[in-house]
């Protein structure tokens, strides 16, 4: 269950940093977008933190931004017109494969 809270908590973190991302784009007044970032970065971290309840410090930061940093990645590139390039995916395979390998060696 801790990797599910953990694995969660780094979604919830891409989803505060594209609150930011439409945040900025908005037309208007983005306190509808500030909100929601508000909640979805106080998920991302009680989600953190219940993970650590099992899951040891390191390796449960680690994954957890990790996944933010892959998922925001992504989105950057599908939703916010950031470039696509051969190194960029490079290392984005690097980082899920790093998340990857401290699931498997971690007890």
């Amino acid at each position: 269950m801790a990797w599910l809270f953990l694995v969660l908590g780094g979604l919830f973190e891409v989803a505060f940093a594209f609150s930011l991302g439409k945040a900025k784009e908005a037309q208007g007044s983005p306190l509808g977008w500030y909100a929601a970032f508000a909640v979805f970065a106080t998920s991302s971290f009680l989600l953190l933190n219940k993970s650590l309840q099992h899951i040891s410090l390191g390796t449960a930061y680690a994954v957890w931004t990790g996944i933010g940093a892959v998922g925001t990645a992504l989105l950057g590139i599908f939703f916010f017109r950031d470039p696509i390039t051969f190194w960029r995916l490079f290392f984005l395979a690097t980082l899920v494969l790093s998340v990857v390998g401290l699931k498997c060696v971690s007890h």
